[in-house]
Parts: structure tokens; C-alpha cells; sequence
């Protein structure tokens, strides 16, 4: 008997092959799936079925694409908002088994209206489920956010207290077995470990202590979310069925000389933002490859191009994964070696960085031609701010930048640095000169309250 939870980073998408007696289930494929037919054949093990628990908004789902690797049939939930034409739908109380093993339907709407939790029962343990794949429902210490139907609110966040109670009836030995992970969008308050029960989320997670259906509902209804643009996206290809991953997840090698003959949408350089900051090719902007998943989303449209910028071969391969998980794969190529081609003769602009002190004294003057722009979500700042900042979330200067004058200095300020750099890159690569980022922001602005 297998369980082997098989991790997509950045995304923090959890997905599952379950199996036994020589049969097995995948639970959530990601796109680039060669890894869960790999897995199964070393185990000894067919993929006979393939089980979504909802049609995912943040990643191109690979079930399509593993279904035509291995004959396996596709099931997902009802009411769909469309036809998932790669799928059967499984219904309520609809059990499938998997040598000794018995995965069953449980239908959880709420966080989309095609939710299934599965449980999973041990034949020769019937008493009881073992676990349960709670999908975008019920995470360790969080449960699925609720905003993807503005017009019935409410009602989805109804339908979400519900589908919890009828995954709490599994008992409290069952393991939750969650679709996201910690750094997910899919949810804020995740625990930043991967494994719980039914029973340890009953006593502990927040969400879970809010017995009253009316007041868990007031709860949903105020928490605050965003949507890159990208989730269309996802919502059609998830439909559709989404095309197989290209097989080599590697940018071609471009020289500096090639640089002049690509013509893409986006120089997206992926480095480190001090080093971006330090010196980077006119016109590109700043995606770590650690924020890529987070981000990329908001700027990078399904018809663009890309041109990346590393420092080495290695993190271009890993942007590369990255993009191509969310169906952003359109990548003309890539260059590493930022340094050498300032050497070789080749202009690169800087953004500064400034501290504490010198925000503070721009502060005090109240420059009339100075903006502390403040680009946390909201969540953050309604916490703690700045008096005298303006707030745009950093994904939403995607459009937003057009409300802001190029004649205007602007500071970028975050949690840390790491977003303000994100989003002085973007505006710099839309034709904003007169820019600087706050280093340590909020972080080091606490920290010199703190000494004062």
C-alpha cells in the first residue's frame, strides 16, 4: 500500500498517488505530470483513475494529460460552470476501489461549486475513514477562501460551513490530506506544516471554532482576496483540458548579440531583487523565481512572450517550471550573465535603495512631488501603515499604474523589500524613471520604532 504526497514548490499545490494491489488513484495532477506515472511504475503500480477535487484556479491541471498517458479515467465534480469534457462526474456516496483501498465522494461546495472531498477507507479496516483529500476545502489551519462567486457571496459561504461539518463526520482519526499548502493563494492562514487530523483541525483551526453557521459566514464575507487575471485562464484551460507540458523545461541559450533580434512582451529578469536593483537590462522587470507563482499572473498575459534573465542556468530552468505550471510558456529564450554583458559594454540601469532615515526625513518635508507608495494587501496594512503612504497592492499596478504620474518620485515599500522591488521593476518597465525602494520596509520601519 502507497500515500505519496508529491509537492509542486511555489504554487504550494499538494497532489496524491494513492495505491494497492497493484491498482492506483492520483489526487489533483499538476500539468507537468511525468513524475506520478514515474512514481507508480517504480511501485509496481497501474493508474486506473485520476480524481480532481475541483477545477483548480491557480495551476493547469494535468489529468487530461495524464489520462492520455495511461487510460485512466478522469472524474470530477458537478456544476462544473461548464463542461469538463476530460472528465465523468462523481457524485455523492460514489465509491471507487483501489485494491483494499475504497475512495469515496463526498460533494463540498463552497469554495468552488464543483468541490469533492474523497475519503479514503481501508477494506480491512472499515471502521472508519483513514483519511480524507480535502482539496481547496479544509487546509491544516485554514479552510478554502469563498470569493469566486461575488453575486452569491453568502450563499457559497453557507454552502462552506456545511461541506466542513461533513468532512468533520469523518472522524477525528482521519488525515487531512489538503490541495495547498502554506504560501498558497488559495488560502492566508495556512500552518506552515503539512500534515494534520480531522481531529487536530476540530480543536485548532480557526476557522473550525465558529459554530454558528451566521457568524462563520459574516467571517468569509471579510476576508480579503485577490484574483490575478490569470485565474480565466486557468478556469478555461481546466475546462478544455489544458496541452501536455513541453518536454524540456529549459529556455534556450541566447547570447548577448541574440538579445537584439528577440523581440518579447516581457524581460522578466528572475534574479535576486538586490541584485536587479544593483544593475538590470533597460526595460525588464523583476520576478524572483520564488515569487513567479505569486506574480506572474498579474503581468504576464496568455498571448505574451518572455525573455528571461538569470544568474545562472539553473534558475532559468526553475523559472521556466514555474511559468509553464500556470500555462505561461510562450518563453523565447533565455540569458545569464548580467555582469558580463555590462563588461562586454552593454547599458544597465539601477534602482536605489533607501533606508529608514531617509524616508522619514522625505516624511517630514512632505515633498509635494513624492509618493510613499505602500504595495502590501490590504490585510497587512490594515494592521500597521505608514501615515502618509498610498496603498496599491503590488499585482494590481498590473492596470493601476496608469493612475500614477511619471513626473512623480516614487518610493516602493512592502514587508520587506521583496514585492516594492517587483513593483519598481514593473513600473520602471512601463516608463517610470524617477524611482527608489524602501529597503527592510516595514520591517525595518517597526524595527526603528522600536529603538526610539
Amino acid at each position: 500500500m502507497l500515500l505519496r504526497k508529491i509537492k509542486t514548490p511555489g504554487l504550494s499545490h499538494l497532489s496524491y498517488l494513492v495505491g494497492s494491489g497493484g491498482k492506483a488513484a492520483v489526487i489533483d495532477p499538476r500539468r507537468d505530470c511525468d513524475i506520478y506515472l514515474e512514481t507508480a511504475r517504480a511501485e509496481g503500480l497501474e493508474i486506473t483513475h485520476i480524481f480532481e477535487t475541483h477545477r483548480n484556479e491557480d495551476l493547469v491541471s494535468g489529468a487530461p494529460i495524464l489520462a492520455s498517458m495511461t487510460g485512466a479515467r478522469v472524474f470530477h465534480g458537478p456544476n462544473a460552470a461548464g463542461n469538463v469534457v476530460y472528465a465523468k462526474t462523481a457524485r455523492e456516496g460514489d465509491r471507487f476501489e483501489i485494491g483494499q483501498l475504497v475512495i469515496e465522494v463526498i460533494e463540498t461546495p463552497g469554495h468552488t461549486d464543483d468541490h469533492l472531498a474523497f475519503a479514503l477507507y481501508d477494506s480491512e479496516y472499515p471502521d472508519g475513514a483513514v483519511g480524507v483529500f480535502t482539496g481547496d476545502a479544509l487546509f491544516v489551519g485554514d479552510v478554502g477562501r469563498t470569493d469566486f462567486y461575488p453575486d452569491r457571496k453568502r450563499e457559497v459561504a453557507g454552502l462552506l460551513f456545511d461541506s466542513l461539518d461533513k468532512i468533520l463526520a469523518l472522524g477525528d482519526q482521519a488525515i487531512i490530506y489538503p490541495a495547498h499548502g502554506a504560501g498558497s493563494v488559495c488560502g492566508s492562514g495556512m500552518a506552515e506544516r503539512e500534515f494534520s487530523t480531522v481531529g487536530h483541525e476540530r480543536k485548532n483551526n480557526p476557522r473550525l471554532q465558529i459554530a454558528d453557521r451566521d457568524v462563520f459566514i459574516e467571517a468569509k464575507i471579510s476576508e480579503n482576496h485577490y484574483q490575478p487575471p490569470y485565474f480565466r485562464l486557468m478556469e478555461r484551460l481546466n475546462l478544455e483540458g489544458g496541452e501536455p507540458a513541453p518536454r524540456v523545461l529549459k529556455p534556450r541559450n541566447l547570447s548577448l548579440s541574440e538579445l537584439d533580434d528577440r523581440s518579447a512582451t516581457h524581460w522578466i529578469d528572475v534574479r535576486e531583487p538586490m541584485a536587479y536593483a544593483s544593475g538590470h537590462f533597460p526595460g525588464s522587470m523583476n520576478l524572483p523565481v520564488g515569487m513567479i507563482p505569486a506574480f506572474a499572473g498579474w503581468f504576464v498575459g496568455e498571448k505574451d512572450s518572455i525573455l528571461l534573465i538569470g544568474s545562472d542556468e539553473g534558475q532559468l530552468a526553475s523559472a521556466t517550471e514555474h511559468l509553464v505550471r500556470i500555462a505561461l510558456d510562450n518563453i523565447l529564450g533565455g540569458y545569464s550573465g548580467v555582469v558580463p554583458a555590462a563588461a562586454a559594454g552593454q547599458s544597465m540601469e539601477q534602482i536605489p535603495m533607501i533606508e529608514t532615515e531617509e524616508v522619514r526625513k522625505r516624511l517630514d518635508e512632505r515633498r509635494a512631488d513624492w509618493t510613499l507608495l505602500d504595495v502590501r494587501d490590504a490585510d497587512e496594512r490594515s494592521e500597521a501603515s505608514i501615515d502618509g503612504s498610498q496603498h496599491i497592492y503590488a499585482g494590481e499596478l498590473n492596470e493601476r499604474w496608469q493612475e500614477l504620474d511619471k513626473a512623480r518620485a516614487y518610493t516602493l515599500m512592502c514587508a520587506s523589500g521583496m514585492r516594492a522591488t517587483v513593483a519598481a521593476g514593473w513600473l520602471a518597465s512601463r516608463g517610470f524613471q524617477k524611482l527608489d525602494i524602501y529597503l527592510g520596509s516595514m520591517g525595518a520601519w517597526k524595527a526603528a520604532q522600536a529603538k526610539s
